[in-house]
Formats: C-alpha cells, structure tokens, sequence
C-alpha cells in the first residue's frame, strides 16, 4: 500500500512539469539517481539507492523535488519519502544551488514516522547541453514521532533532463 502511494507521489511531479513546460526549452522534470547515507544524531548509519523526481513550478523561483529511498542497517531496512520546497540560485553555467525544506515520511515494520527535512542541493552540470549532470545533496531531519531522531544525510548521484 505505501509503495503504490510513493508510485504515485513520484509520478504526479511528470504530468504538471510536461504541461508547465510545454514550448520551453528547459526539462519538464530532471531525475535524480543515486546513493544516500544516513547518519542518526546518536544512532546507527544506514545506506542504500535513492530516485528522486524534480519540476520547476515557478522558474527562477520554486523548484519541486519528490523523493524515494531505500535504507538498509542491521539486516533491515526501511523506506523513506520526502516532498521539497526549494529555492534556487544559478552560480555559473555550469553550477546550481538550492536551499530546500519539507515534510518526510519513514515506513518500516516498526510503522510510520513523519519528520521535516532541510536540505542543500548542488548540481554540476559539466557540458553546455545539459544531458546528464551530478548532484550533491546534504540534508538534515527531524522526526515528529516518538522520540524526535535527528540525523544527517548525504546523498550523490547522476542528474538526467527528461525533455
């Protein structure tokens, strides 16, 4: 039931970047496919793949980023989603900034937390085409649950444009 849910959040992104963007010469959504760290503020680190969808709503603005991962510590694993609110800053042609914050939700057989989460996002994007490029992106989380855990994070990966 929550991975159809995150399906669906990831997908939503597509269909109102193509309608946005349509006759633009920008991406309507740039995918975001990596690996991700997870550091608990005390706690266990954990790894594992991250996908990531972004749209530009408002250019120069607000940019939209809707993101799945899945983490592995101590022989089990969890689920995590997020929804960002970013800013974004051109440094040069060839580097991008973003300052970001939302909400995230973590599903594991111990059940569901939801969190906020502040994030940084460096893109570089080495060819003047922009057919592919690399991102970095710190990020810090709260939860609202129980116990209120804080971590960092890190996550690194290829950026693709989807036309």
């Amino acid at each position: 039931m929550a991975l159809r849910q995150v399906s669906l959040l990831m997908l939503a992104p597509l269909l109102f970047a193509a309608a946005a963007h349509a006759g633009e010469k920008e991406p309507s959504a740039i995918v975001e496919l990596g690996g991700a760290g997870e550091w608990g503020l005390p706690g266990a680190s954990s790894y594992g793949p991250s996908l990531a969808v972004e749209f530009t709503p408002i250019k120069d603005w607000l940019e939209i980023e809707v993101g799945v991962d899945r983490m592995f510590h101590g022989g089990s694993g969890e689920w995590g989603t997020d929804l960002l609110f970013k800013k974004p800053f051109t440094l040069s042609d060839k580097l991008e900034f973003m300052v970001g914050i939302g909400p995230q939700w973590t599903f594991s057989r111990e059940g569901t937390q939801t969190g906020a989460e502040f994030a940084l996002d460096f893109m570089y994007w080495p060819t003047p085409d922009r057919k592919y490029g690399w991102f970095l992106e710190p990020a810090y989380s709260y939860s609202f649950s129980r116990g209120h855990e804080q971590s960092l994070s890190a996550t690194v990966g290829l950026l693709i444009p989807i036309p």
